[in-house]
C-alpha cells in the first residue's frame, strides 16, 4: 500500500508556500497602524510564520490576511489569555487522542487474552492522526503561529538558556506546528509502525527447542517453558547466563541464533512455535518429541526448513517509506533522520554522533576489555557486549532471582500494589508516593514492556511489563522498575509543570536516563542490600561497558537509514545485506580491535530498529545523561526530592534540562570520569 501511497503524496506536496507576499505586506502594515511600530518585528515574524503553512485549501490571499488581522493579539493581557486557551484545550484534545489509541491497541499491547483477526486493524488506527491538519484546517494552528515566536533549532541551542518559563511554553506550542504533514501520510506511519510492533511482539524462540547435537541426541541446554522475546529476552538471557555454572554454551548457542535473525537464514518455522527443534549452528530442524512440546501444541509431522524470507526487511522497509510521506512537507528537515535529530531530539546529529564515538574511543575502554577478560579467564567473545559481571545481580543464580519476584509480584496487580513502598523505598515521601501509585496502572504486556504517558491530568500513565503463567520473572520485574521510572517521570512531568505545554522532558533519552536511575536500584528493592563503594564503582564499569555497546548499535541504526535515504528504492533482500555491512563495518571499526573477531553481524540485532525508527540513539545518549544525573544524586541525601526537581523542569531544550539538572550540558564527562575512577581501583586490587 505504502508504494501505491508514495507517489501520490510526493506529487500532492507544494513546491513552495502559494504567492501571500502582497498580503503578508498588506496584514503588517494595517496591523502595525494599529498597534504601533514597537509590535513591528512580532507582526512580520508572525505573518511569515503563518504564510510559510498556508495552503491554497485555506484560502486566498484576501482570507489570509482577514484572518491575521483578526486573530492578532498585541496586549500582554491579550496573549497571556491566547496562551492559557490553547494550553487547555490542547491538554484535552492530546489526552482524548491518547486514550482513544489506548484502546485501540489494547488486545495487540496488552496480554489479556487472545488477539483477534480483527485486532491489528484496531491497532493501525490513529486516533490523533488528523489533528493537527484539523488545527490547521480550522485555523487555530495559524492563531498560533500569529501570536507566538517558532523558533528553529539552533535559536533554541544559542538562546534558549535565557529564556523564561512562558516563553518556552510559547515555543512549544508553536513548534507542534513547524510541521503540516497531511493526515493520510500520518495515518500511514501509524500503520506501519503498528504492523512493525505486532511483528516484533510475537518474535518468541522457545529455547528449549534450540539444541546442540543431531535429532538423534539432542543437547537441551534451557529448561521447558523458557519462550524468549527477540532481541530483549535474548540479550537478557545471555547477561543471565554470566551467573553460575554451565553458562558459556547457552550464550554460545543464542549468539548463533540472533546472528541467524539478522541476517534472515532463521528457518521461519522455528520462531514462536515450541513444537520444532532447531540446531543453530547447522541450521537444521526437526518437529520435536511430544513429551518436549510446551503450551498444549500439536506435535508436527514435518517441518518445513524454510528460511524466513527477508520478513524483518520488509518490515523495516515498510517504516521508511511511511517516514518518507512526511519528507516533502517538512522543507528544512527533508529526511525522517533530520527530523529525528534536529526536531525530536533538538541534539544535531553531528553532535550525537561525535558524542557516540568519544564513549567507543575512549582510553578506558581497552583497559576495561582487558579487564574483563581477566574477570573471566577467557578472551571476549561477540556476545560479551554484554557482559554482565559488574552487576550486583551477577552475584545471585536467575533461578534464585525468578522465585524471589515470582512469589512476591504473580500477576501485575501485586506490583501495581506494591507501588507504595517501592517508591518509599526510593526516597519518596509518603504522600508523594501514594500520589505516584494513584497515578499509574501496571498492565501485562505482551512485548517485552513500554511506559505509555497520560495526556491529560485527568488520566493515568501505564506501566506495561511481561508476566509469565508462574508470575513475574527477574526479567520481567528489571524491565518493570526501568519502565516505573518512565512512569515517575511522566507523572511530575505533567502535574508538576508549571503550563502543560511543557509537559514532559525534552526527549526520549532524557526520559530513558531517569528510567536507568530506577533500574540500577531493582535488587536495592528487592531487600538485597544497597550498593557500597565497591558496588557503586562496578555499576560505573558496567554504565560504561552498556553504553559503549548501545554506541555501536546506535551507529548501526543510523547508517542504515541513511543507506536507505541513499537507496529508496532498495528491495528487502538489498537491505539485508546492507544492514549486514554496516553492522560489520561498526564492528570491525570500534569492536574488533578489542574482541580479536572480525565480521560480526550482532550489532544489528536490536528490535527497536525495525519497530521504533532511529530510536536506539536515545539509549546511549540516555546512559550519559543518567551519569549526570547520578553524579548529581550522590551529593544529595534522598533520591525522590531530587528525582521529582528534575523531572519537574519539563521540555525545554537538551542542554538547558541538563544545565539546571545537574550543572552542564549534555556530556560524556561524568560518564567517563565515573569509569576511569572505578577503573583505577579495580586495577589495584
Amino acid at each position: 500500500m505504502l508504494n501505491l501511497l508514495l507517489p501520490a503524496l510526493l506529487a500532492a506536496a507544494p513546491a513552495a508556500p502559494p504567492p501571500l507576499r502582497a498580503a503578508v505586506d498588506e496584514a503588517a502594515a494595517a496591523l502595525v497602524k494599529r498597534h504601533g511600530e514597537a509590535h513591528r518585528p512580532s507582526i512580520e515574524r508572525g505573518l511569515r510564520q503563518a504564510a510559510a503553512l498556508w495552503r491554497p485549501a485555506d484560502g486566498d490571499a484576501r482570507a489570509f490576511r482577514a484572518l491575521a488581522e483578526e486573530q492578532f493579539r498585541a496586549s500582554p493581557e491579550e496573549r497571556e489569555a491566547l496562551l492559557a486557551r490553547f494550553e487547555r484545550v490542547l491538554e484535552q484534545l492530546d489526552g482524548t487522542a491518547a486514550e482513544a489509541n489506548r484502546a485501540l491497541r489494547w488486545a495487540t499491547d496488552v496480554d489479556r487474552g487472545p488477539v483477534l483477526p480483527v485486532d491489528p486493524l484496531f491497532a493501525a488506527l490513529d486516533a490523533g492522526a488528523h489533528q493537527d491538519e484539523d488545527l490547521f484546517a480550522g485555523k487555530l494552528a495559524f492563531v498560533a503561529l500569529l501570536n507566538f515566536p517558532q523558533a528553529t533549532p539552533e535559536e533554541r541551542q544559542a538562546q534558549g538558556a535565557g529564556w523564561s518559563r512562558r516563553r518556552w511554553a510559547e515555543d512549544r506550542l508553536t513548534s507542534r506546528f513547524a510541521l503540516r504533514v497531511p493526515a493520510s501520510a500520518t495515518q500511514a506511519m501509524a500503520r506501519a509502525a503498528a504492523d512493525a510492533e505486532i511483528y516484533i511482539a510475537g518474535y518468541n524462540l522457545w529455547v528449549h527447542h534450540l539444541v546442540t547435537g543431531d535429532p538423534r541426541q539432542p543437547e537441551r541446554l534451557f529448561p521447558a517453558g523458557l519462550r524468549l522475546l527477540s532481541h530483549w529476552n535474548l540479550r537478557d538471557q545471555i547477561r543471565s547466563d554470566y551467573a553460575g555454572e554451565g553458562g558459556l554454551p547457552r550464550q554460545r548457542l543464542l549468539q548463533k541464533a540472533m546472528e541467524r535473525i539478522v541476517d534472515q537464514t532463521i528457518p521461519a518455522a522455528v520462531v514462536n512455535d515450541p513444537a520444532v527443534d532447531w540446531n543453530p549452528f547447522t541450521n537444521q530442524v526437526w518437529p520435536a518429541p511430544a513429551a518436549a512440546i510446551e503450551g498444549g501444541a500439536p506435535p508436527r509431522a514435518r517441518v518445513d526448513g524454510a528460511r524466513e524470507p527477508d520478513r524483518r526487511y520488509a518490515v523495516l522497509l515498510d517504516l521508511f517509506r511511511a517516514g518518507r510521506l512526511a519528507d516533502p512537507w517538512s522543507p528544512a528537515t527533508p529526511t525522517l533522520v533530520q527530523r529525528r535529530f534536529d526536531l525530536d531530539r533538538g541534539l544535531p546529529e553531528a553532535r550525537v554522533v561525535a558524542l557516540l564515538r568519544e564513549v567507543l574511543d575512549a582510553p578506558v575502554r581497552p583497559r576495561l576489555a582487558r579487564l574483563i577478560e581477566k574477570r573471566m579467564g577467557r578472551k571476549l567473545e561477540p556476545f560479551d557486549i554484554w557482559y554482565d559481571g559488574f552487576r550486583p545481580r551477577s552475584r545471585h543464580a536467575e533461578a534464585e532471582l525468578d522465585a524471589l519476584t515470582r512469589q512476591r509480584y504473580p500477576d501485575a496487580d501485586a506490583f501495581r500494589r506494591d507501588l507504595p513502598r517501592i517508591l518509599g523505598a526510593l526516597g519518596f515521601a509518603p504522600e508523594k508516593a501514594r500520589f505516584l501509585a494513584e497515578h499509574i496502572a501496571v498492565d501485562p504486556a505482551r512485548g517485552s514492556g513500554h511506559a505509555q504517558p497520560a495526556g491529560r491530568r485527568s488520566d493515568l500513565s501505564r506501566l506495561r511489563t511481561r508476566v509469565g503463567a508462574g508470575g513475574m520473572d527477574y526479567k520481567g520485574y528489571n524491565i518493570a522498575v526501568h519502565e516505573l521510572g518512565h512512569n515517575v517521570e511522566q507523572v511530575f512531568s505533567l502535574h508538576g509543570v508549571d503550563s502543560t505545554l511543557l509537559a514532559g522532558v525534552p526527549n526520549n533519552a532524557f526520559t530513558e536516563a531517569l528510567a536507568f536511575v530506577f533500574q540500577a536500584r531493582d535488587l536495592e528493592l528487592l531487600g538485597l542490600g544497597r550498593p557500597d563503594a565497591e558496588a557503586q564503582g562496578l555499576q560505573a564499569l558496567d554504565a560504561f561497558w552498556s553504553t559503549a555497546e548501545m554506541a555501536g548499535v546506535a551507529l548501526v541504526d543510523i547508517g542504515v537509514w541513511r543507506w536507505m535515504y541513499q537507496h529508496p528504492r532498495a528491495t528487502p533482500a538489498e537491505l539485508r545485506q546492507a544492514t549486514l555491512r554496516a553492522a560489520r563495518e561498526v564492528w570491525n571499526a570500534h569492536f574488533a580491535p578489542l574482541f580479536g573477531v572480525r565480521d560480526s553481524p550482532l550489532l544489528a540485532v536490536y528490535s527497536h530498529m525495525i519497530g521504533y525508527p532511529l530510536y536506539l540513539p536515545d539509549y546511549p545518549v540516555g546512559y550519559l545523561i543518567a551519569s549526570q544525573v547520578e553524579e548529581r544524586l550522590r551529593a544529595e541525601p534522598a533520591l525522590g526530592p531530587e528525582f521529582e526537581r528534575m523531572a519537574r523542569i519539563g521540555k525545554v531544550a537538551p542542554d538547558v534540562w541538563m544545565r539546571s539538572a545537574a550543572g552542564e550540558a549534555v556530556s560524556a564527562g561524568a560518564l567517563l570520569r565515573a569509569a576511569a575512577a572505578a577503573l583505577d581501583v579495580e586495577e589495584r586490587r
